[in-house]
């Protein structure tokens, strides 16, 4: 071999690899999203816009270097299974979603496409990931409770009607951690003195059941944890317990500022922000077994004064200085 065709022969070897990095690098990646609520859902909708913006600062623009195949399948798993299976079809570089029930259907469907997943309850429990430290497996995200939630939620109601002593927590009970969070509430519900009620609900007539019969208890409230189902029907759910005059503490602001008399709860428009983070660091090669999955790390108190007095409650003075947001 003449000296020049070897020098030109190794110097391919070498340079090779730097031309495929660059092509891999260059080329458009494709981001699943899939959302267990309807477009027409405001509060998903900003969510999701914000998790796309944070993109954009990190350097990944539609039409340039990232194109997104967006689902939104309301909370019908038979659609949400049929809009995954389409979306994996679609060879994705990573996935968001959000719900248990959502990422236990993508973990039956696939092993290796890098999820994603914002607003979980407990993805250990359910056996999403081995643990939050190192998940493990193909799915990373944002759990939206830590364990002590509920039991500040039901204490916070407490302080706000003092006369509350019994309280049905509604729920979906085919969410994978459902029976764990029935037995938090229980035993938060003891070391407060109240009668805990189970009050499993799988869709809005359910729900107009179970606010009827709290509404029907002597000294009764409700307590609506974070649930797909629950925030699906948000509006009307706010509806049937304004009507019925039951005090209720919720998960999270959306709901106080739509009417609801309480909230506790983390920023989840914060959660799907960072959320774009950990996509950003898949598409730059890291493996989703090995991003943490994280919890919130501030909650924030939101108090309806408005909807206390038209329930003729009389807030005390030491709830009023403790909430991080009075809406008059």
């Amino acid at each position: 071999m003449r000296r020049r065709e070897f020098i030109l022969g190794v110097s391919g070897l070498v340079t090779w690899p730097v031309v495929a990095q660059a092509q891999q690098i260059g080329r458009v990646r494709r981001i699943g999203i899939l959302m267990p609520f309807p477009r027409s859902d405001a509060e998903f909708q900003t969510r999701v816009q914000v998790f796309r913006q944070e993109l954009v600062r990190l350097g990944w623009s539609e039409g340039s270097n990232v194109q997104f195949d967006e689902r939104w399948s309301t909370d019908n798993m038979d659609l949400v299974r049929a809009d995954a299976a389409a979306l994996l079809a679609l060879n994705p570089d990573v996935i968001l979603t959000s719900s248990d029930r959502v990422i236990r259907i993508f973990t039956t469907l696939t092993s290796s496409v890098p999820i994603v997943v914002v607003l979980v309850l407990d993805p250990v429990a359910s056996g999403a990931v081995e643990s939050l430290a190192r998940p493990g497996g193909n799915v990373t995200g944002f759990s939206v409770v830590e364990s002590s939630i509920l039991g500040k939620m039901l204490e916070t109601l407490k302080q706000i009607v003092p006369s509350v002593s019994r309280v049905g927590m509604v729920h979906n009970p085919d969410n994978p951690v459902g029976a764990i969070f029935m037995r938090l509430f229980e035993t938060s519900a003891m070391d407060l003195a109240i009668h805990p009620i189970d009050l499993p609900i799988h869709n809005l007539a359910d729900v107009e059941n179970a606010v009827a019969s709290m509404a029907k208890q002597p000294n009764g409230g409700i307590l609506f944890p974070p649930d797909a189902t629950i925030f699906l029907h948000r509006a009307q759910i706010l509806a049937l317990v304004a009507r019925h005059r039951v005090p209720a503490i919720y998960s999270g602001a959306p709901y106080t500022a739509a009417g609801g008399l309480a909230s506790y709860g983390p920023d989840t428009v914060a959660l799907f922000r960072q959320s774009a983070g950990h996509v950003d660091r898949i598409l730059r090669g890291e493996k989703a077994a090995e991003l943490p999955f994280q919890q919130p790390t501030t909650y924030r108190f939101v108090l309806n004064l408005k909807t206390a007095n038209a329930l003729g409650i009389t807030v005390p003075a030491s709830v009023l200085t403790r909430a991080d947001e009075v809406i008059e």
